[in-house]
């Protein structure tokens, strides 16, 4: 019988340890209730910005009253057009009215630049997609396949087309 009693009275070790969190929780929420109830009663600061002084400012009768606003003129700088880094500026770029004269070189230098593709700016990922490293992608390579079957298969489609209009051009003639 003494020993039903022991085990009656040992608690299992989740059920302490939930009734000291429950003991805890309860300590917390008064303390919130408590510092709630400081916090009502006690009065709000008043505040005011810094920025832009609150009410109308009186002068003392010993003060001089401030001056006025004095229009000034206006400051003008002196701007200087940007160029890019790139243009050098030779004076034999531009003609005597100040038209830039026709560039070759440069042309061709804008051209091929146009037709450049663009810089990455992540290489890593481009890696990584290329060589299919992200899993549910398909790899840029077999995309890249697929883009040049379906164009091959697109070309030989209307070299077709274009032969049977001619044959028939040139039959009925």
């Amino acid at each position: 019988m003494a020993s039903a009693k022991k085990k009656a009275k040992k608690s299992d070790p989740i059920s302490e340890r939930a009734r000291a969190l429950n003991d805890q929780i309860a300590s917390l929420e008064a303390e919130i209730k408590r510092l709630d109830n400081q916090l009502q009663h006690t009065p709000v600061p008043r505040l005011r910005s810094t920025a832009v002084p609150h009410g109308a400012t009186v002068a003392r009768a010993t003060e001089p009253p401030p001056p006025a606003h004095v229009a000034h003129e206006p400051v003008f700088e002196e701007v200087k057009p940007l160029r890019p880094a790139d243009e050098t500026t030779a004076p034999d770029q531009f003609n005597e009215f100040g038209v830039r004269k026709y560039d070759l070189p440069g042309l061709f230098g804008r051209l091929r630049q146009h037709f450049r593709r663009p810089t990455t700016s992540n290489p890593r990922l481009v890696t990584y997609l290329a060589a299919g490293g992200v899993q549910g992608l398909r790899p840029l390579r077999y995309e890249k396949r697929v883009a040049r079957n379906r164009f091959i298969l697109l070309v030989v489609f209307l070299f077709a087309i274009l032969l049977g209009v001619i044959s028939i051009f040139v039959h009925n003639r």
